[in-house]
């Protein structure tokens, strides 16, 4: 009589596993430009954005409208990424603490590109991202050294990447940064390099990081200017890497490496 009643939870746990599952995680793209440059490379984005949340079983809402930026909406999504927002990206003080509270509760963020150039009069939000834009060379293939590479961000990579892109010159880091990439700048070509960042940084300027900050968990990377970036393999295994860390997932690379490792 134990052993049919043991028989009959274990079906009726398994059936209510079944009707029930987990929740699918939610994740916020926001796009939003203030006046000023937009980048033609949004929709891209989008779409790359898209994928990589089908592909890891995620809801990807899409919105470049700063009244999502309320905190009961954001107490929705498990990560928020800002895919090439630039400028002025909030109306109001309260959109400003709606992102503040979301980091503060426990929020992941992921900043893509000109995400670093958002929001420039405001310090938390740099120190946030891990850095503040301050201005780019011509677009241009320059080599990239790979620093980390035990991160599902940069797993993917060798020791250096050689790619086209704008090589963008920060300032304002946040010193919990643990960088993942940084610019070669002894192969790119500027006639102002002199003038910043000289030789601020030796001959490496961090492009990529990843850091917790107030609670919350942030990747950045300042690649992904180009509209053909977000079809390219590479780059959306390096973006995908980021959000899965945010999400305190494992990337599948991560899981077979486990696996052979046993």
């Amino acid at each position: 009589m134990k052993i049919k009643l043991l028989l009959l939870t274990v079906v009726f746990g398994l059936n209510a596993a079944f009707s029930n599952p987990p929740a699918k995680k939610r994740i916020l793209v926001y796009t939003k430009n203030g006046k000023g440059y937009v980048h033609k490379n949004i929709p891209f984005s989008v779409e790359a954005w898209k994928k990589i949340g089908e592909a890891n079983n995620l809801i990807v809402d899409v919105s470049d409208d700063p009244t999502v930026m309320n905190t009961e909406n954001l107490a929705k999504y498990s990560c928020l990424v800002f895919s090439n927002t630039c400028n002025d990206i909030f109306d109001t003080e309260e959109q400003r603490q709606a992102l503040v509270d979301y980091i503060r509760s426990g929020g992941a963020y992921v900043g893509v590109h000109s995400a670093s150039d958002s929001e420039k009069d405001w310090p938390w939000y740099a120190q946030m991202v891990g850095g503040k834009f301050k201005r780019h060379p011509a677009f241009q293939s320059f080599e990239i050294k790979v620093i980390n590479k035990n991160h599902p961000a940069t797993s993917m990579l060798g020791e250096t990447w050689k790619k086209e892109d704008e090589c963008y010159y920060m300032n304002e880091f946040n010193p919990n940064n643990r960088v993942l990439l940084a610019a070669d700048m002894r192969t790119v070509k500027d006639s102002e390099k002199e003038v910043y960042p000289g030789r601020t940084f030796g001959d490496y300027l961090p492009l990529a990081w990843y850091h917790e900050f107030e609670g919350g968990r942030v990747f950045y990377t300042a690649l992904g200017h180009d509209s053909k970036d977000y079809v390219d393999p590479v780059f959306i295994r390096h973006l995908e890497g980021g959000l899965l860390w945010a999400l305190r997932e494992n990337s599948k690379e991560s899981h077979s490496k486990k696996k052979n490792r046993k």
